[in-house]
């Protein structure tokens, strides 16, 4: 894996930010990093605490990645999310926001689509409520009607006050959702459009 270009900015509570770029820029090595999944020089912080300074699985509990080509190492997915007593109803209701059949979490990961495997991916992201989403082309296995859910969820992740990060070379999908994008360049030159935090339309 390359090194990162430098790299500083913020993202603030409620915000949306885009990072743009050609295959092989890095967009999906800096939300790892972010992560705490991938090593990396610098520093993160989440409400003025240093990554460091948090024990890994509370970092990730806080942080949440959810990958373009997430895994699974289950038969069915309900064993790869923290379902409890306490997550169910939350889990429930994203299932049925993001148009999944009830049964999804035990039918087999085998006989589901990839468009399914996406969506429950962004369940298990969800499913404990992270302050901070990072996502990476969250809708590029999906179809037009599956990705105006997922649209509306990050929306509502918004509006909760939650930090959400994409990755994505939709450039319809950032001019929806994005409050300020960064834009990487091939050559690991990178640039940062100027913030404009008036919320997208």
């Amino acid at each position: 894996m390359g090194s990162l270009p430098p790299l500083s900015f913020a993202v603030s509570n409620g915000e949306c930010l885009a990072i743009e770029g050609p295959s092989g820029s890095g967009k999906t090595r800096i939300l790892r990093a972010i992560a705490d999944l991938d090593p990396v020089e610098g520093h993160v912080f989440l409400d003025g605490t240093e990554r460091r300074e948090m024990a890994p699985q509370l970092w990730r509990r806080a942080v949440r990645y959810a990958a373009a080509e997430p895994g699974w190492w289950t038969d069915t997915p309900r064993d790869t999310l923290p379902i409890s007593q306490a997550t169910l109803p939350r889990i429930d209701r994203l299932i049925s926001a993001l148009g999944l059949a009830e049964d999804i979490l035990d039918r087999p990961v085998s006989l589901l689509s990839t468009g399914e495997r996406q969506r429950i991916a962004l369940v298990r992201a969800l499913a404990d409520d992270p302050k901070v989403l990072l996502l990476d082309e969250p809708t590029a296995a999906l179809d037009k009607s599956a990705s105006a859910l997922v649209e509306e969820m990050v929306r509502f992740q918004l509006l909760a006050g939650h930090c959400v990060l994409i990755a994505s070379h939709d450039a319809g999908l950032i001019g929806r959702l994005a409050h300020v994008r960064l834009q990487l360049a091939p050559s690991d030159r990178t640039t940062k459009s100027k913030p404009d935090r008036t919320p997208p339309p």
